[in-house]
């Protein structure tokens, strides 16, 4: 039996600061906190090697006098609380004391430090823990921290450590949270010699965002103001044309501490839905203010996490709040009872929370308003003709019996057939709708194009299912296809991105490549920048050759074949952001994350005009089974059959 013994302090010194400190963005981020807390006003920021052998953290706050500067690194050594009282209303971003102590332990520190009005500051060095010699020197008022050598005596810790890009991404993402938190502070980040960020601190959050974010994505937030019971939202989140594939633009503020809240996620993301393409997430950055009784900051060692007092409210104040931002722009849906009654707004005006009994999200239904576009971008059809015609066709699978799309209960495509049947039932008398002609319903191309000189059915297929034939395009989105008593409509998008999808994949994608006339440069997320650079021999197989451009930003100078110039940078965005979420996934995972991207972007677009051929080439596949779902699984076909035609028409 092993006996019960009490651990060192140097040992249980080294278990507290890894609860603390896990990498080098883990130390920047609490030497921040401590700068704020004394009311600095010019925070920077300097490391080198990812952080692990030095970050320089300078502030202009209020210092540390000679007498204290040892007491400062001892474990639950705090100015933020006195007793246990303090810890019921916690109104500073660290309290706890630990987290000069725990940086200590694991590293060589130098810290010089000098309050106002005090003519000669100090300096200690400090080595694992263990203080040197306190001495005086001339320094400017604040304080400056050097931590050298991070994890020096922690050599198990060392192995865990990412990439010096990896790790100095993830330090550039924590200086860009904390310094949208505070606008009102200057904050200076400089990795390697080279500056990567400067906030003016002119006190204007759109200032900070325009810094952090970029231009083109700053400009596509609108503004957020909410107040209601004891709680107040303001901030900016995204129109919904600019969601992104990520969620890397939400950043959450709890009393000025970043956070990462479910609860906020879910109301944020429940105000946009019906109004964002699946797969998007909108970004924002919101500020929450609440009493400082009713969240408790004290449940997470690197408190990054909260817990509400009241979580409805909370989730009531983000919901109601995004959805007045929201709707006051010209292109929001409108909003619908379940029992279709008029457009109401969820709250009074913007600014003001609605009632006390707001809806639950599932009896939310929203319809798209009349005249909306769709925003994808336009291609020449005849280049994508002639890169399909290129390729040779897949073999066709098992034929799927003619007319039938029923996908297993529960499907999103299960869903939208009930959808569709429930409101064929409401339809009213049909007394104010003219009678149209066959002829006269038809599109003219499909009118002058005689059925017997449309292209034939394939022979795999050609016995098997009925005769079929496309009869038009809606909206210049959807194939629609006769098919016995069957109206097939198609998504062209979704089914011609699946079609490019398992042709890559089948051929194992040996690209043809272009050379980009113009290079291209652009600047990614950092964490997102660092997750291409990564996978730099990834992309150079696909036909990428990318390269570090200084300043955050990358440089392409070639491109597959099958991905427009035009299309490049969205589909390097969209891989950095799926590779950032999944950290280092398996070369197979990374594969296929790049052959989404790549075949969305090589896809026919809806609203986009195509030749009868074209029409008829991506048809073929969904009739004959080969293609059933896009490769992100949203269903490619739906069906209409002439019975629901009849029954709308109230004509049986």
């Amino acid at each position: 039996m092993a006996h019960i013994t009490q651990l060192p302090p140097h040992v249980a010194d080294l278990i507290a600061a890894g609860e603390v400190v896990e990498r080098p963005a883990s130390v920047v981020k609490e030497l921040m906190e401590n700068a704020i807390d004394a009311h600095a006003d010019t925070i920077t920021v300097e490391i080198h090697h990812g952080g692990m052998t030095l970050i320089r953290v300078t502030d202009t706050g209020d210092g540390i006098t000679a007498g204290e500067l040892p007491t400062a690194f001892l474990r639950h050594a705090t100015s933020k609380i006195r007793d246990e009282h303090d810890l019921e209303a916690i109104g500073t971003l660290g309290f706890r004391g630990e987290a000069l102590a725990a940086i200590a332990a694991v590293s060589r520190i130098e810290i010089m430090s000098c309050p106002e009005g005090v003519a000669m500051g100090a300096s200690l060095t400090l080595e694992g823990g263990d203080p040197g010699k306190l001495e005086r020197v001339g320094c400017p008022k604040g304080t400056t921290i050097v931590v050298r050598d991070l994890f020096f005596n922690t050599p198990a810790r060392l192995k865990f450590m990412k990439r010096d890009a990896a790790e100095g991404a993830a330090v550039l993402a924590v200086v860009q949270r904390i310094a949208l938190s505070h606008p009102e502070i200057k904050v200076k980040f400089i990795r390697d010699g080279k500056q990567e960020l400067l906030t003016p601190g002119d006190g204007k959050l759109q200032s900070a965002m325009y810094a952090v974010l970029g231009r083109n994505i700053a400009l596509g937030f609108t503004k957020v103001v909410g107040s209601g019971e004891d709680v107040a939202v303001r901030g900016y989140c995204s129109i919904p044309a600019c969601c992104r594939t990520t969620r890397a633009t939400q950043f959450f503020y709890v009393n000025g501490r970043h956070v990462r809240s479910r609860i906020m996620t879910a109301a944020l993301e429940e105000a946009y839905r019906n109004r964002k393409m699946v797969g998007k997430f909108p970004g924002c950055v919101l500020f929450l203010e609440v009493r400082l009784t009713a969240v408790d900051v004290n449940v997470h060692p690197a408190k990054t996490e909260v817990k509400f007092g009241n979580e409805r409210r909370i989730f009531d104040a983000v919901y109601y709040a995004v959805m007045g931002a929201l709707d006051g722009e010209n292109s929001r849906p409108s909003v619908l009872s379940d029992a279709g009654a008029a457009p109401t707004a969820p709250a009074k005006e913007a600014g003001a929370f609605a009632p006390k009994e707001p809806p639950t999200p599932d009896s939310l239904v929203f319809s798209e308003p009349k005249g909306a576009e769709r925003t994808e971008e336009t291609r020449r059809p005849e280049t994508l003709l002639e890169r399909t015609a290129r390729r040779t066709t897949l073999p066709i699978r098992d034929a799927v019996q003619p007319g039938k799309f029923e996908p297993g209960p529960g499907s999103p495509y299960a869903a939208a057939v009930h959808r569709e049947e429930t409101e064929a039932e409401k339809v009213g008398p049909a007394s104010a709708i003219q009678e149209v002609t066959p002829e006269a319903a038809r599109p003219a191309e499909a009118v002058r194009a005689p059925q017997q000189e449309l292209p034939p059915l394939l022979p795999e297929d050609a016995e098997a299912a009925q005769p079929w034939r496309v009869v038009g395009e809606a909206f210049n989105t959807y194939i629609l296809v006769e098919q016995g008593d069957t109206l097939l409509l198609i998504d062209k998008h979704a089914a011609h991105e699946r079609m490019n999808f398992d042709r890559m994949k089948a051929e194992g994608y040996t690209p043809m490549v272009q050379q980009l006339l113009t290079p291209l440069v652009f600047t990614p997320p950092a964490e997102e920048g660092a997750a291409l650079l990564e996978q730099q021999e990834l992309l150079r197989r696909f036909g990428f050759e990318v390269e570090p451009f200084g300043d955050g930003a990358l440089l392409v100078r070639q491109a597959p074949f099958d991905v427009d110039a035009d299309d490049v940078e969205g589909v390097l965005c969209e891989l950095g952001g799926k590779l950032a979420e999944g950290g280092r996934p398996d070369p197979d995972g990374a594969r296929d994350a790049l052959l989404h991207s790549m075949s969305c972007k090589a896809a026919i677009k809806g609203g986009q005009k195509n030749g009868e051929a074209e029409l008829y080439r991506v048809a073929r596949e969904v009739i004959n089974g080969t293609v059933k779902y896009c490769p992100h699984g949203r269903p490619v076909a739906t069906e209409l059959t002439k019975a629901q035609l009849e029954k709308r028409f109230k004509r049986t």
